[in-house]
């Protein structure tokens, strides 16, 4: 049933769909002749303030100085970026003279620096970006800058789309930030960039990307392409995670861990689920790592969605290689999963408080991802899908 080999996965390849894509071990050290050859001069690289003292971002600003090009470094991002912190990157990408936003990091700097890149060139706040909102005027003057993207870990599955999850501070909630004249010029997927990702991140990023590819997949509607994204992209993941956790050095296992990650994050573009509406309204209030947030809710979204929906169960099934195709069977693996990579069973083990049950529930009906749940959900449904994410999940 696979396809893919250790020997693909070492070797570079380019793609050029949804965005370019350059795929391969070391290729990160292609990225200053990239900017370059792109007529870029003083890229700004944008990350999260946990990242700021990775070798990474010092490998990144030595490539780009050896192709002779300036460079400056935004790190003030949040786990969850929040909006006050987007006008600082903005600051920075003009009184540096930048003429482009590397992104680089997990989905929180990805996040940042899409969202700095929306409101670099122009008086738009972030907040006015949002989705649910009319698209804003941007003049042929306030053009967005080129915009990179290289993640740093298996999951987020940021960096083929200019969407950017970012926090509303003073409504205590996530919004998604996008403009349809927004798309990355490279994405930059370098498999040894993860190598060193701890257990626990390699676990949370490796359950987020899975969470992408089944909630996608169960988004209603007729988008093959997406689809096929989905499923694809649940079959590395499943075959490759694994592997990973076992062999964190195996950089074939943590390339199709990357490549599976993107493929998931190309199909969400037709939309997610309650996971997600739930975990982003906890994200906002309570600071948790996004992925961990929605391996915990997975389980619980599941068993309210997947009843009814035989027909694709099965296809999912049968990409994760699983002998048992029922909805049952289905959800029994990913828990099997999920304990195996060490992720608690309920949101109270990592501190969101059962009092708040109700409040999250009315903010997650609001979120864009509920809209494309193949369920619709009722205030009371809601309520009772976020109790049970805390008390007891799986």
């Amino acid at each position: 049933m696979h396809t893919n080999t250790e020997a693909d996965l070492l070797a570079p390849q380019d793609w050029i769909f949804p965005v370019p894509i350059a795929y391969g071990p070391g290729r990160l050290s292609e990225i200053g002749t990239r900017c370059a050859e792109m007529g870029l001069r003083n890229p700004l690289i944008v990350t999260d303030h946990g990242s700021r003292d990775l070798p990474f971002v010092g490998r990144l600003q030595a490539f780009l100085t050896d192709a002779g090009l300036r460079s400056g470094l935004f790190c003030d991002i949040s786990p969850n970026p929040r909006d006050d912190e987007i006008g600082a990157g903005r600051d920075a990408f003009r009184d540096g003279g930048h003429d482009a936003i590397i992104a680089i990091g997990g989905g929180s700097a990805m996040d940042g620096g899409k969202a700095v890149c929306l409101t670099a060139n122009n008086e738009v706040s972030i907040r006015d970006f949002d989705y649910q909102k009319p698209v804003p005027t941007i003049g042929p003057d306030q053009a967005f800058p080129t915009l990179i993207t290289i993640p740093t870990t298996a999951g987020t599955g940021a960096e083929t789309e200019a969407t950017a999850m970012v926090t509303d501070v003073e409504a205590g909630m996530k919004f998604c930030a996008d403009h349809p004249d927004l798309r990355p010029a490279l994405a930059l997927l370098d498999p040894e960039l993860t190598v060193g990702l701890p257990a626990n991140l390699t676990a949370w990023t490796g359950a987020d990307a899975m969470t992408h590819a089944i909630e996608a997949y169960c988004v209603p509607g007729f988008n093959p392409l997406c689809d096929g994204m989905a499923l694809e992209g649940l079959a590395l993941i499943s075959r490759w995670l694994p592997v990973v956790m076992r062999e964190p050095e195996n950089v074939a296992a943590r390339g199709g861990m990357l490549v599976g990650s993107c493929l998931a994050g190309v199909a969400f573009l037709q939309g997610l689920g309650l996971v997600h509406a739930i975990s982003h309204m906890v994200g906002a209030e309570y600071n948790t790592q996004h992925g961990l947030t929605n391996a915990i809710i997975l389980p619980v979204v599941l068993r309210y969605n997947l009843p009814g929906m035989e027909d694709k169960v099965p296809r999912m099934a049968d990409a994760m290689g699983l002998g048992d195709a029922s909805v049952e069977g289905f959800i029994a693996e990913i828990e099997r999963i999920l304990d195996d990579i060490g992720i608690p069973h309920a949101l109270n083990e990592i501190g969101v408080p059962a009092d708040c049950a109700g409040r999250i529930a009315e903010k997650a009906m609001l979120d864009s991802a509920a809209g494309t749940n193949p369920r619709t959900a009722s205030p009371e449904e809601m309520r009772t899908l976020v109790e049970t994410a805390i008390a007891k999940a799986r």
